[in-house]
């Protein structure tokens, strides 16, 4: 916007906080109890109760206005593109987590049906995520390694080891569930603003290069136990490593030529996007071709590759979850119920931003709390939405969950009654798809160099979740993170960028007076602004950037003065001056005499038995030394402030204090109301701090201050002159 030749001119007197309180009237608002709260919240009546179950159901407010003959062909076209890819990678993100593959089919399933009742958002695709599955898959392997004895656990008893597996990774989906509907019930969706977008990043980016990792056993054809816990990683590339020679090259072959195949292809999607009426769906045609080829040249046995084997047809009779296995992974269930909320409800939110709607977080929560305890009873893993596959799902014309229902059923029919048909499909396939959807992932780590040049601490929290998440595991990695983003947080709040700022000359603007050349600066007035809440963690570092801003410590200079009182009482004289007297003596002053009263010396200076005050700017003799006060007025710029706790009040009264008793005149500006409020409630105002220090803006203190001494050079030179006739009188 051009603003050059635009001008405003405001004609008002100069307020202080005190006679602007005066000059208008404030209306007083009653401010709401805890009880008022809790009133309001238990209050029911007819409005209320149909909001709830609206909340409740959400599904009633969409079918509403669901447009019938315009959006049901578009939601069955998306449903089909979208069960395509959700069968692909319920498949293969099984896998992930250490399942046989066919169980990847009940997680494109029963959770999508359940929000389909319950969710608010009209265009995710819920089911398999990569991350998710692979933080299961760490559960499932530590509880049930490859190679070892199994835990402990009665409910093991009985189970083949796929079996028990199952069991696991049910269990664990199932006290995922709980932990996210009871989130939800509680209304703690406002917990993933804790989750920043850097987090996020590097977090799944690291996921990202632990799936990479963990998919290279199958791209390669090698038989790799599976490894969770700390250093999991550098654990998973030395075996990979040691057995390397043992390549099987039919797999790697298929795997190199599918991942070039789906990323051509997909480029080229992204590319004629606005061309194409539906992506091309190369990794449904890739499955196809590699089935087929698969059977008829009889992979498995001319060239020993693993294949996804006997499927699992129809629906198993719902099994309870393991309460031993519950105790066991709760440290890894809570970070995926935060993990798959938080991914679930960023998506879901760019997408209503986009289509004008309204998505609630605290009901998404127990859309998705309800999804996984429904789906865990019948044995799929923690489910949330894969942003590829959500994105296949808007962007083929989805106006509605009506085609995340479609695209359950396409995974039931196959399922119920062609699963058979993807039983010679090799493992390494599977893994090649895994791997080439994860380029969106790992291109995150291109951030880097970005975060480092805007925001350093931004790009510590990335490269620190990151590098956590991939050496001590997801868990433990992103507990990692937010303790780093906590850290930057306080770190932030306690080392904030305080500024002394100076006039932009002709206006009433004030900035860094190091950024501008054309500034204007009062003698003796230094105006200091400190950007971030003042707290019991930087009430100190307040202080000391406020005594290197002015040069000196009033503290010091206080005690200084009151040392020469002391000594000027036993022993000097008063040395009569034009502006004033000041002492002198014939003895120096001892630093280190009559120590034993120093809580005296920080009360104010008392002049009751001096004829006048003494001068101490004037010059000195050489025999006492007291420090220089280079200001007469100090101005706090408010403006970012926008708390102080008990400590910072504390310490800035007895800041305000040093400063007032060293006769420099201390003014606050653009202090918040709350504030103020607050001061009055703590009475944080005596005979030295008066509210009449508090100024609403920061030129109106300026102004007073200029005006101030304006009249008090009036009153000197009026002085002097009353002096100099008081003299030629005497002559």
């Amino acid at each position: 916007m051009d603003t050059q030749g635009q001008y405003y001119v405001v004609a008002r007197p100069i307020h202080s906080e005190e006679s602007f309180q005066e000059t208008y009237e404030k209306i007083y608002r009653r401010r709401k109890t805890l009880l008022d709260h809790v009133t309001d919240y238990l209050t029911c009546d007819s409005k209320r109760a149909k909001n709830a179950a609206l909340s409740l159901m959400p599904i009633i407010g969409w079918l509403r206005i669901y447009r019938l003959k315009e959006w049901l062909l578009n939601d069955i076209v998306s449903g089909v593109s979208t069960g395509l890819v959700a069968v692909l990678q319920g498949l293969a993100f099984s896998l992930l987590a250490s399942l046989p593959a066919s169980y990847g089919l009940y997680t494109a399933f029963f959770p999508a049906i359940v929000y389909f009742f319950l969710g608010t958002s009209r265009h995710i695709s819920v089911g398999s995520f990569p991350v998710l599955s692979l933080m299961v898959g760490q559960v499932v392997t530590r509880l049930v390694p490859d190679t070892g004895p199994t835990a402990n656990i009665t409910g093991f008893e009985g189970l083949t080891p796929n079996e028990q597996r199952v069991l696991v990774a049910s269990s664990v989906t199932f006290l995922t569930g709980l932990i996210q509907l009871g989130m939800g019930l509680l209304q703690a969706g406002f917990i993933v603003i804790y989750l920043s977008d850097t987090l996020v990043s590097g977090f799944t980016a690291a996921a990202a290069i632990l799936i990479l990792v963990s998919q290279l056993k199958f791209i390669l054809g090698l038989t790799v136990p599976g490894i969770s816990g700390p250093l999991s990683l550098i654990y998973t590339l030395e075996k990979i490593f040691s057995q390397i020679t043992s390549t099987n090259i039919c797999d790697l072959v298929m795997s190199m030529v599918i991942m070039l195949a789906v990323f051509v292809v997909k480029e080229i999607n992204d590319k004629y996007k606005s061309k194409l009426p539906v992506p091309i769906p190369i990794e449904v045609i890739m499955t196809i071709i590699a089935c087929s080829v698969s059977y008829g040249f009889n992979f498995k046995e001319r060239f020993r590759i693993d294949v996804v084997g006997q499927m699992v047809k129809g629906y198993e009779s719902p099994m309870l979850p393991n309460v031993e296995v519950m105790e066991c992974s709760i440290a890894e269930a809570i970070p995926m119920a935060i993990v798959g909320f938080a991914v679930a409800f960023s998506v879901a939110k760019v997408f209503a931003v986009k289509h004008d709607y309204v998505i609630d977080g605290n009901q998404e929560l127990v859309a998705f709390g309800a999804s996984n305890i429904v789906g865990a009873l019948f044995r799929s893993t923690v489910a949330s939405t894969a942003p590829s596959r959500t994105a296949v799902q808007e962007s083929t014309g989805g106006k509605t969950q009506i085609a995340s229902l479609v695209s359950a059923m396409m995974a039931m029919i196959v399922t119920v009654a062609i699963g058979f048909l993807l039983e010679p499909l090799p493992k390494s396939v599977l893994g090649a798809l895994v791997i080439i959807n994860l380029k969106g992932m790992l291109l995150q780590v291109t951030e880097v160099p970005y975060l480092w040049g805007r925001d350093r601490l931004d790009c510590v929290v990335w490269l620190g979740t990151c590098v956590a998440s991939i050496l001590l595991g997801l868990d433990l990695g992103l507990a990692a993170g937010l303790g780093i983003e906590l850290l930057t947080v306080v770190f932030r709040a306690q080392f904030p960028r305080c500024a002394v700022m100076a006039n932009i000359s002709g206006t009433d603007l004030y900035r860094d007076r190091k950024d501008y050349l054309c500034i204007s600066e009062p003698e003796g007035v230094m105006i200091f602004r400190i950007p971030s809440p003042i707290f019991f963690a930087n009430i100190e570092f307040f202080r000391t950037k406020l005594t290197e801003a002015v040069g000196f410590s009033p503290l010091r200079v206080l005690r200084k003065r009151n040392k020469a009182l002391r000594k000027i009482r036993k022993k000097g004289s008063l040395l009569v001056t034009r502006r004033g007297i000041a002492p002198t003596g014939s003895s120096p002053i001892d630093e280190s005499e009559d120590e034993r009263n120093m809580e005296d010396l920080d009360l104010p200076p008392d002049y009751s038995d001096l004829p006048v005050q003494v001068n101490w700017n004037s010059q000195l003799p050489a025999n006492i030394c007291v420090p220089p006060v280079p200001i007469h007025s100090l101005v706090l710029d408010f403006a970012a402030v926008s708390f102080l706790d008990t400590s910072a009040m504390k310490g800035l009264k007895a800041a305000l204090k040093e400063f007032i008793r060293v006769d420099v005149e201390v003014y606050i500006v653009s202090c918040d109301v709350d504030i103020l409020d607050k001061l009055y409630r703590s009475k944080f105002f005596d005979d030295e701090i008066r509210i009449s220090m508090f100024f609403p803006t920061l030129h109106d203190a300026m102004m007073y201050v200029q005006r101030k001494q304006d009249n008090t050079r009036k009153d000197e030179l009026k002085d002097v002159y009353i002096q100099a006739e008081v003299s030629s009188t005497q002559i």
